[in-house]
């Protein structure tokens, strides 16, 4: 079973949207809008539904005449764990340009490192990742044993 993924009815910023996350996540985009989907119910040249497909899976959509947009309150996405350490801290530094930084990416006292990011869409992300062992140290230890 594939996993859960992210669907914004933004406020006419689908496509701008579907740019930016791109950028941070890489990935391939596909759109469609309304005309080509012969619906009435938004402007026809709106995006009415938009993919992203790669390491995160989301899809956008301009708000139509009967859609709320997006707007969150008590919701985060989490990525801990989504992708290797230099990667998290690249995405977690993307999505803050334009947005607000509310937790700094930080090592934490139980020894895994987060931090919490609102983006430019209103969306929060929880991204961290747990610490490997220093290989030096590992090997520094079985020495003296």
């Amino acid at each position: 079973m594939p996993a859960p993924a992210l669907y914004l009815h933004l406020p006419g910023t689908a496509a701008e949207a579907l740019e930016f996350y791109q950028g941070v996540f890489g990935g391939e985009t596909s759109a469609a809008t309304y005309a080509e989907f012969a619906r009435t119910d938004g402007p026809g040249s709106a995006i009415a539904h938009g993919m992203l497909r790669g390491a995160v899976d989301l899809n956008v959509s301009d708000a139509g005449e009967a859609d709320e947009p997006f707007a969150a309150r008590g919701l985060m996405v989490a990525l801990l764990g989504a992708a290797d350490p230099t990667t998290l801290r690249t995405w977690f530094a993307e999505l803050a340009e334009g947005g607000e930084v509310l937790d700094p990416l930080q090592r934490r006292a139980w020894g895994a490192s987060d931090g919490q990011v609102r983006d430019r869409f209103g969306v929060r992300w929880l991204i961290g990742y747990e610490h490997g062992t220093d290989p030096s140290a590992e090997a520094t230890a079985q020495r003296e044993e």
